[in-house]
């Protein structure tokens, strides 16, 4: 299996909204989006999949690793054989991609967030930097993308969070801030134990509202003859928000199951953004 034959089939095995919007891409940008993706995809699953934290260290150090020897020319994972030869091309700096690293090791020390500025110092680097990536590969030429792509970045990570209550918490992990569980009196007890309750939907609530917040936020900073060059990240946002919609036409019921939009809906969300401009 090549390097590219790997990345290709790390991102269309995970099923990711992002892999929808990569389809649309010429293949230049296509391959350099699909191996960036496949990157964030391994140093996560080195959270989501090792059960004891020490390897996981472990994992993540060798991966802070293979990033700096890639960036001196020396890749050795199939996913930096694939991503390094196009990171020149596409403005992708080694500190991105340990930032990503970084972010996903917080996962290993943190399992609550005191309040939302904590939060959003987590968001910043697994999501609002992943953002800023894409953007560039996307075919960014303005600067002021930068912080349409950082604040988009970060609704998706607000989106994965509401969806992804109830995983998480068999995981021990809470990434509602405390702050916020303590304003809407719903106990980290009930969170961990996925009992539902009306103090907790009008909780996820508030949790929606600041997510859309940023999607519409997002949108008033892109400027105009960006929009075309960065429809890829336009079609995750169409999928990523019609699927908080979803879940909150459901009334949050992701304590105990995890809401989903099937293949085809993606796949029409992102057309319709490709051919027709709009959401």
């Amino acid at each position: 299996m090549t390097p590219q034959e790997y990345v290709q089939q790390k991102a269309a095995s995970s099923g990711s909204s992002f892999y929808y919007a990569f389809l649309f891409l010429p293949p230049q940008r296509r391959s350099a989006i699909t191996a960036f993706y496949a990157f964030c995809r391994e140093v996560d699953d080195v959270v989501d999949e090792v059960s004891d934290p020490g390897v996981a260290q472990t994992k993540l150090a060798w991966w802070r690793n293979e990033v700096h020897q890639s960036f001196a020319g020396k890749p050795s994972h199939p996913v930096m054989q694939a991503l390094q030869p196009l990171c020149a091309e596409f403005s992708i700096e080694e500190q991105s991609l340990q930032s990503v690293i970084e972010g996903c090791e917080m996962d290993l020390n943190q399992t609550r967030y005191l309040d939302y500025p904590a939060l959003s110092r987590y968001c910043h680097l697994v999501a609002g930097v992943v953002g800023e990536v894409s953007a560039k590969i996307f075919g960014q030429t303005d600067i002021a993308t930068t912080a349409y792509a950082h604040t988009l970045g970060q609704a998706f990570q607000l989106t994965n969070i509401i969806r992804d209550v109830g995983e998480d918490a068999l995981r021990g992990r809470i990434y509602l801030p405390v702050s916020e569980l303590q304003q809407f009196d719903v106990k980290a007890h009930e969170v961990l134990n996925r009992i539902p309750s009306e103090r907790f939907v009008a909780l996820m609530q508030f949790q929606a509202e600041r997510a859309h917040g940023l999607y519409e936020k997002a949108l008033d900073l892109l400027p105009a003859h960006e929009f075309k060059a960065q429809k890829p990240g336009l079609m995750m946002s169409s999928i990523y928000r019609t699927l908080l919609r979803e879940i909150e036409a459901k009334q949050f019921p992701v304590l105990q199951q995890r809401v989903a939009l099937t293949p085809l809906r993606k796949l029409w969300l992102a057309w319709k953004m490709q051919a027709l401009g709009r959401f």
